[in-house]
């Protein structure tokens, strides 16, 4: 066991050769979108996007579903797994099969089995001083999902919301193994500052430049009509004691995006500074041309996140 549940990494290593370790995901979620066919291609992502983030490559998948069989019919049930099963087969992997249950909350999602060579092993908390910090996704599909329940969000922020949600790690995290980066995680549940604070460690810190943070435009309007859904409010009561700011710089919307909890963000990267231009150009030439520099690792006495 290479890599397990005991540490904040994004999925478990096992090794089964001395060329070879298995990388072991699960992960599903409730409808993010109204469309079925959408919400299949999103929840696949969002669940392969873990094996991306250990440098892993997609190798199998098994579906996850749980619907109610007497609301949710059978044509919508095949358009969200019809929407899953060609992520699976962008990324790489093949459908093996899969489990259904009977419940009242729509759930859907996979187990996804990848390889990768047990010494290039890519992990969340191996950040070095003088890195730079590679965000490859803008923040705010959170408030905009939650802004969709309330049938509040408009059509330009679900659009965008969905082409970010939907896109695939794949192409980013090949290029940075390629390169070579010293740490990688993706921005989910925990939002930007929580993910971030997980790849920190002791006498590390990390220092943001607020102004270089990418945010989907739309989800500013979202942000300052309150639409957050629970877990962001969760993330900012239990990160913001490592995270310092000035309040008269940053608004506090502004504040709560970076608390956002995403679903299937980006990369966070973590890369030593000499190597940081080169990779920044090699994910913007393969069209991820919205990825940018957000910050720095710094060797310091406490493990904190500064915003400046």
């Amino acid at each position: 066991m290479l890599v397990s549940f005991e540490s904040s990494d994004d999925a478990g290593v096992y090794k089964i050769s001395d060329d070879s370790a298995i990388v072991q995901t699960v992960d599903f979620i409730t409808p993010v979108v109204n469309d079925p066919y959408l919400y299949g291609k999103i929840a696949a992502a969002n669940s392969l996007s873990d094996i991306f983030a250990m440098g892993a490559k997609v190798h199998t998948a098994l579906n996850m579903v749980a619907y109610d069989n007497c609301n949710v019919t059978k044509e919508v049930l095949n358009e969200i797994l019809q929407g899953g099963l060609e992520k699976i087969k962008e990324a790489g992997g093949v459908l093996l099969g899969g489990h259904t249950v009977e419940d009242l909350e729509m759930k859907y999602g996979l187990s996804v089995t990848g390889l990768v060579h047990p010494k290039k092993i890519v992990r969340n908390n191996t950040m070095r001083p003088g890195d730079k910090i590679i965000l490859t996704k803008p923040l705010g599909t959170g408030v905009i999902t939650t802004a969709i329940k309330a049938d509040l969000a408009p059509k330009n922020a679900i659009d965008k919301a969905v082409f970010h949600m939907s896109f695939l790690n794949k192409t980013a995290a090949e290029i940075a193994v390629n390169l070579g980066v010293n740490a990688m995680t993706d921005v989910t549940g925990f939002g930007l500052l929580g993910h971030l604070f997980e790849m920190t460690r002791k006498n590390i810190a990390v220092q943001l430049d607020g102004n270089s943070i990418p945010i989907i435009e739309e989800a500013y309007e979202m942000a300052e009509l309150g639409m957050f859904p629970a877990g962001s409010y969760n993330n900012r009561e239990h990160f913001s004691p490592n995270v310092e700011y000035d309040k008269k710089l940053i608004p506090d919307d502004k504040i709560m995006l970076m608390f956002d909890a995403q679903t299937s963000g980006g990369l966070l990267i973590s890369v030593a500074e000499d190597k940081a231009e080169k990779l920044l150009d090699k994910i913007k030439q393969a069209g991820i041309e919205w990825a940018v520099i957000i910050g720095e690792v710094l060797e310091s006495d406490t493990r904190r996140i500064t915003i400046f």
